[in-house]
């Protein structure tokens, strides 16, 4: 993505103009998601940028386009009385520029997850393609009832959908984005053999090995016998490891 030199208008120096250029660009390397350029060549998407004054306001306005067909892909806009305090809103500008900038796919890959028991961990497997399309290599599924217990190791097919976003906090926890996920189960537990999940919240570590549900995870157990058996009474994949 290509952050152009931003334009100075009337009453506005060439100085502050490029102080809220290099804001951006520092702001939208940090996050380390986006290839970010300064000229045109070579991008994708391009965003030309402009500061200006409007009744005694310093106005900061970029338009995103699609470098291939020229498609305006959103506008953005943030006004302040001064450069210091346009400054700090420069998150979220970044954050309108991107809007509709889809991010890397760092789901791709093989994952697994695990919930250890005592009678034996829980493992799940997850293939994620490049057609958004879902493999299960493994999902297993568990319930336990007084004395006794049951598993069965699944497996199947599905679909998944992203949207990365710039890091935020929902609930004191860190998010980059959502992800939907559907699929079907062979040799499950009945309740698991149709799994669906809409726009669950995820986060990466630094490193794109693991990635975690934020506030919830892919259910896969029933504990009816209490917490001498297992902490709580259901049971969720939650953090995944890439294995490949």
């Amino acid at each position: 993505m290509a952050i152009l030199p931003f334009e100075a208008g009337i009453g506005i120096s060439a100085g502050e103009a490029q102080s809220m250029h290099s804001q951006l660009l520092s702001e939208l390397r940090s996050w380390d998601a986006l290839d970010i350029l300064t000229e045109a060549s070579g991008s994708e998407y391009i965003i030309r940028g402009r500061l200006e004054r409007q009744n005694n306001q310093l106005a900061l306005i970029a338009t995103t386009t699609d470098a291939s067909s020229n498609r305006n892909l959103n506008n953005s806009r943030i006004e302040a009385a001064n450069v210091s305090a346009l400054s700090n809103q420069i998150f979220e500008f970044a954050a309108q520029v991107t809007e509709n900038v889809p991010f890397p796919n760092y789901f791709l890959g093989r994952w697994r997850a695990e919930i250890n028991l005592a009678d034996g961990p829980l493992v799940c497997i997850l293939v994620f393609n490049t057609e958004r399309r879902l493999v299960v290599e493994r999902f297993d599924t568990w319930e336990h009832r007084v004395d006794y217990s049951l598993r069965y190791q699944g497996f199947g097919t599905g679909t998944y959908s992203f949207w990365g976003h710039a890091r935020r906090t929902r609930g004191g926890a860190p998010v980059d984005g959502f992800i939907t996920v559907n699929f079907e189960l062979e040799d499950a537990l009945p309740k698991y053999a149709d799994i669906s999940y809409t726009r669950m919240n995820y986060n990466f570590n630094e490193s794109r090995t693991v990635f975690q549900l934020v506030g919830g995870g892919f259910g896969c157990g029933d504990n009816f016998s209490g917490p001498s058996i297992y902490p709580q009474e259901n049971l969720f994949f939650v953090t995944f490891t890439k294995i490949n």
